[in-house]
């Protein structure tokens, strides 16, 4: 039998290198796609080297993923008891938990895959382009970063090349199938209802918040946004990326439609913000950020989350995406856990044998005691 023809595989650092209609055909139907790729590549994010990988059959494109390059800190889940040792190790030798990986995946949000043929055939076509790349970038380690488990099938060729499969940390959402938020709050436990109705008892009439829903920002307003983000990032135990004010601005250029900007003002100050993603009925929660001088006071994480459940009930939304990190309010929230896998490997086919240490290391329940009793929560989307 005649061979099949050779697949033509094209990478390029830009999407915007790439046909948008080609890029569409193939790659998933969601958010983070065509327009969401070039703002990263126009927002000036210096840890990441991007490269966007579509591959074609007789000319007709059949493939399509996303792929960076960063300096992997592999200390990122260690435990609270580890990280003041750990921080201070790191003063001494800085790089010593960093590694420079090539990941094929998002540093925020989900890894996809697009394929519409010939799935095995293409999916080797990627993983040889993958290693190539990190071999040419000298990048030791090699990761298909947060997938979730309908890529099973389609990943499983990789053990068989040397990876190792292990846990990532879950991202939540929620059925909005409620009429009004009194609605919502009838399904939770009495103590999580309880508990937010004596918050917003606290807060309702007694202080002036109020929130603005806009598509853009600009100015004093992007400015304030990119500050309150700036705290809460500098908050946070983990996290690949750190946005610049140009992605806030170029989301809003690149999806006019699709960007929403929740602004809460306390006494006319933005004191909250969310950052989110809309398109249809499906809502992300992307980003937040708050003035922690007033944050606690006023409950703002939860004054910020009946208010966008609220804008999602009025808008017909009937998935709420929260992302990843605080695990614990979310549970309480009534969010469902989604499981997402890495698949980790060494170049060094000999430090790929230990690689498993690094998936000790690594392990979800090293940063948040919640999943050491996440199979039994009832509240788990996924194998």
């Amino acid at each position: 039998m005649p061979m099949p023809p050779e697949l033509e595989v094209r990478v390029v650092s830009r999407i915007a290198e790439l046909l948008e209609q080609d890029w569409k055909s193939v790659f998933p139907q969601v958010l983070e796609s065509y327009r969401f790729f070039k703002t990263l590549d126009e927002s000036n994010l210096i840890q990441f080297s991007f490269f966007y990988v579509l591959v074609y059959d007789n000319g007709l494109p059949i493939g399509a993923t996303s792929c960076f390059i960063m300096d992997f800190p592999i200390d990122i889940a260690a435990g609270s008891a580890l990280k003041g040792f750990l921080g201070f190790v790191r003063k001494i030798i800085p790089r010593i938990f960093t590694i420079k990986a090539m990941i094929c995946g998002l540093p925020m949000g989900q890894g996809r895959i697009g394929i519409i043929k010939d799935t095995e055939r293409v999916m080797g076509a990627m993983q040889r382009t993958f290693e190539r790349i990190a071999k040419e970038k000298k990048a030791p380690l090699m990761i298909f970063k947060d997938f979730n488990s309908s890529y099973d099938a389609m990943l499983k060729p990789l053990i068989r090349e040397g990876y190792l499969r292990m846990e990532s940390f879950p991202s939540t959402d929620m059925e909005v199938n409620f009429g009004s938020f009194e609605d919502y709050l009838k399904g939770l436990s009495p103590s999580s209802r309880e508990n937010l109705r004596r918050n917003f008892k606290k807060i309702d009439g007694k202080v002036k918040i109020e929130l603005a829903v806009k598509n853009k920002l600009e100015g004093e307003e992007l400015a304030a946004v990119h500050a309150l983000y700036l705290q809460t990032y500098n908050k946070q135990e983990m996290g690949l990326e750190k946005l610049t004010p140009d992605f806030f601005r170029r989301i809003a250029q690149n999806m006019p439609e699709e960007t929403k900007f929740f602004l809460w003002k306390v006494e006319d100050k933005i004191a909250a913000f969310a950052f989110c993603l809309v398109s249809g009925d499906y809502f992300i929660d992307y980003y937040l950020g708050f003035d922690y001088a007033v944050a606690h006071r006023y409950f703002l994480y939860f004054m910020r989350f009946r208010g966008l459940l609220k804008w999602c009930i009025e808008h017909g939304i009937k998935t709420y995406e929260m992302g990843v990190t605080t695990y614990e309010p979310k549970k309480r929230l009534g969010f469902y856990f989604i499981r997402l896998y890495f698949y980790i490997k060494h170049r060094n086919k000999l430090i790929n044998r230990f690689s498993g240490l690094l998936v000790h290391l690594l392990k979800p329940e090293n940063f948040d005691a919640i999943f050491e009793h996440m199979d039994n929560a009832g509240s788990v989307r996924g194998a």
